[in-house]
């Protein structure tokens, strides 16, 4: 397989691109590439380029731009996994997962059970981080769009929000009333509304199902939260996207 590198845009045939720090790191000294080895860039904004790559003194690395792949492998279906902020770093496999698995958008959310409690500034590093992990899972899994991890925001704010996504809007609860068979297939967009450890507080619930948010069951086993949005995504590619 040859290696994929995020740059950020635009590019442009016939360009001679420096690669970003961690990209020319991971080429160079994990990889071991050399000049004339092929490589493909994508900047996010769909499609990939062919390139060859350029080292030069002190271990700069460049890529010469040759031709253009107007490739897409996007889900036909567009899922919003709304997240509640889980405790350590439990956060990076969730966007990491998702990612591999097609959804098109991370909304992180402050819950009332949320544990993960932190600061303007240590919110905004670890956003950041968050977006770097979803650019580098589009390396690994061919992706050309790097979906966008959102700002935190706090569930009333999101669900004021998601009214008017006219999406298929799902709240993930063991004892849900619904499964995914008695659905029929969207038309729209679909949103994942899916809880922090010590799950939702009832009041939350109620809240989402008064946005328009139906309560999913997806078995009798309870999902950790790790699990539950992939698992979600997992089996709304199988009924209704591209597995």
């Amino acid at each position: 397989m040859i290696p994929r590198f995020h740059c950020s845009p635009p590019l442009s045939p016939g360009a001679l691109v420096t690669l970003p720090e961690g990209a020319a790191h991971h080429a160079l000294r994990v990889l071991r590439m050399k000049s004339g080895d092929r490589l493909v860039l994508f900047d996010g904004q769909g499609g990939e380029w062919q390139a060859t790559l350029k080292v030069g003194a002190g271990g700069t690395a460049q890529a010469l731009i040759d031709a253009f792949n107007d490739v897409e492998r996007e889900s036909p279906l567009a899922i919003t996994l709304a997240q509640a902020l889980p405790a350590g770093d439990k956060m990076d496999w969730i966007v990491e997962k998702c990612v591999e698995l097609g959804v098109a958008a991370i909304q992180p959310l402050a819950a009332k059970r949320s544990v993960m409690r932190l600061s303007a500034e240590r919110m905004a590093r670890r956003l950041a981080h968050w977006n770097a992990i979803a650019a580098a899972a589009c390396e690994q899994c061919g992706r050309n769009r790097v979906p966008t991890v959102a700002p935190v925001l706090d569930l009333p704010q999101y669900l004021a929000q998601a009214a008017a996504h006219n999406a298929l809007s799902l709240i993930m609860v063991p004892d849900g009333a619904q499964r995914l068979e008695t659905f029929s297939r969207p038309s729209g967009p679909v949103i994942v509304l899916v809880g922090p450890e010590g799950g939702w507080e009832a009041s939350e619930i109620e809240a989402a199902q008064a946005a328009g948010f139906m309560a999913l069951k997806l078995g009798p086993r309870i999902l950790r939260t790790e699990t539950a949005g992939m698992a979600a995504l997992a089996a709304l590619q199988a009924l209704w996207g591209d597995f």
